[in-house]
């Protein structure tokens, strides 16, 4: 585009030369002046960064996966790239889709590389919501979707991003904006949006009645900021398979309290497809119990081989509880040639025995004597 005005400028500045008629270049030159503003409006439009056919660990600035790789290098993550054979899922539920948490976590797994985002929403960008992390203000009247799409482009092409009705982690915050949550649904395994809804929900009530003019929930970025780095932390330690996943992990701003538990599944769901899965993850337990303790029985023949077969420095672990005894023993040896003045803490602290005793109490009746004698 910028060589294409540049171009142009060129080609009215040829036309200016060679039009006989002066009464023309006027208008010529509000079309340079037009042309030149575009000019300067490309020039300073942000640079977007051209797409990455593979991940790479390269330490270098033009590498924008040299600090996600380096979680590989480091031993956290088995195979990061694996990360680009994923998708995830955004979508609206309870009022929650692409707005304070759903947002920031759809930007934060655009910047890890997730392969595909899955997007959501049936709302629009409005004023309201530039109290959040993620729209701007000349996204207003687009759809969240829209307005999404353009955002996380621009952060990272690799990612693509889609519309569908589909997911599979929940999160909120509550509306007071203190407060928030996250919980791993899994078929079968834990508890479904029926088998635990929330009450507002469970009374069927419509929410749309419940909204009234003037009112409306609080909302603090810093808590959906929190609640939607918690949602992809789980959700990259589920994807990838390392550290520990939760299944439900709460978060209270007031006290910085952050309770965790388990959602098992309701056998009285409402949903027949919800007590389906439970009915398979039940006939399925044995076999699965089975592979977890062949899984456990590997990692303990892995862990009794050596950490690395080369020891080019020669180094060897040896047990110092040893060493320890030994320094704890000769902790009260003095150097050559100085004794004590003041008996030690430990000579102080010993109970003295009867013939001590007993010799201590004829010394001090030999003292009385010698001093009658005197007086005498």
């Amino acid at each position: 585009m910028e060589a294409e005005l540049k171009e142009m400028l060129s080609d009215l500045e040829s036309l200016k030369r060679f039009l006989p008629d002066p009464s023309h270049h006027a208008s010529i030159d509000k079309m340079q002046l037009r042309v030149q503003n575009l000019t300067n409006l490309s020039e300073s439009a942000p640079i977007r960064r051209s797409k990455v056919k593979d991940m790479s660990a390269e330490v270098v600035d033009s590498n924008p996966y040299s600090r996600l790789m380096a979680l590989q290098r480091m031993g956290i993550v088995q195979n990061y790239e694996r990360i680009r054979e994923f998708s995830v899922a955004i979508v609206v539920w309870n009022r929650r889709g692409i707005g304070g948490v759903g947002s920031v976590a759809a930007e934060m797994l655009t910047r890890c590389g997730i392969g595909r985002l899955l997007l959501y929403d049936y709302d629009k960008v409005e004023l309201a919501n530039m109290n959040r992390l993620f729209f701007r203000p000349e996204q207003v009247g687009m759809t969240k979707t829209d307005a999404a799409v353009q955002t996380l482009s621009d952060i990272n092409p690799d990612v693509a991003c889609n519309e569908l009705n589909q997911t599979w982690m929940e999160s909120g915050v509550s509306e007071d904006a203190v407060s928030g949550h996250i919980q791993l649904l899994i078929p079968g395994e834990t508890a479904c949006f029926a088998c635990a809804p929330p009450l507002v929900v469970a009374s069927g009530v419509d929410e749309r009645t419940l909204k009234r003019e003037g009112v409306c929930a609080a909302s603090l970025p810093t808590t959906m900021g929190v609640v939607a780095g918690l949602l992809v932390q789980n959700t990259l330690k589920y994807l990838l398979k390392f550290g520990h996943v939760s299944p439900y992990l709460g978060y209270n701003a007031l006290k910085d309290f952050f309770p965790t538990m388990e959602m098992k599944p309701n056998p009285q769901c409402s949903n027949a497809a919800c007590l389906e899965r439970q009915k398979e993850y039940i006939l399925a337990k044995p076999a699965r119990d089975a592979a977890a303790k062949a899984k456990e029985k590997e990692e303990v023949l892995v862990m009794e081989g050596p950490v690395h077969d080369d020891n080019e420095w020669n180094i060897s672990v040896v047990d110092d509880s040893e060493l320890v005894t030994a320094d704890v023993r000769s902790s009260d040896a003095l150097p050559e040639g100085l004794v004590r003045e003041l008996p030690s803490a430990d000579e102080f602290q010993r109970p003295t025995s009867p013939e001590e005793t007993t010799n201590s109490v004829d010394d001090l009746e030999d003292l009385r004597k010698q001093l009658d004698a005197l007086n005498a």
